[in-house]
């Protein structure tokens, strides 16, 4: 199963992520993952949320906002322990479109959140070879 991920179309401006931030800390919306991919004049902010259909309505408001459908996966938090998910994706020729991680406080795992060009061809590999998929926990981790 995958999990929701937010995307939020930012301008490089001040304050700017501090509204988007403080949007969702009104309403006790609690960010779970956080990345930003940016240029100097954009910036894509992805988070995985605890409620992604109320904060992508409150968001939408002012930004462009998008849901993707996202994988997380469990991996082992020492070097090398993403290593093993990426090969397995690469050996069966599915490209891995972006990635960023976490670190869950309730067990020594690192937690990674995937996007590729084929989420269930992904997601079946990964079950099949024994990776841990998070799923709903995810939103409340």
């Amino acid at each position: 199963m995958s999990i929701k991920q937010l995307s939020v179309f930012l301008e490089n401006k001040k304050g700017r992520l501090w509204k988007a931030l403080n949007t969702l800390k009104s309403e006790n919306i609690d960010i779970r993952a956080l990345s930003i991919a940016d240029t100097s004049e954009f910036g894509i902010l992805r988070m995985i949320v605890s409620d992604p259909k109320k904060a992508k309505e409150l968001l939408e408001k002012e930004f462009a906002v998008s849901i993707a459908d996202v994988l997380a996966i469990e991996v082992e938090d020492q070097p090398g322990g993403l290593e093993a998910a990426l090969g397995l994706l690469n050996e069966n020729d599915v490209n891995v479109e972006y990635v960023y991680a976490f670190v869950e406080k309730k067990t020594s795992k690192a937690l990674v959140v995937l996007r590729t060009d084929d989420n269930e061809k992904s997601l079946k590999l990964l079950k099949d070879n024994a990776f841990s998929v998070v799923e709903d926990e995810a939103y409340t981790i």
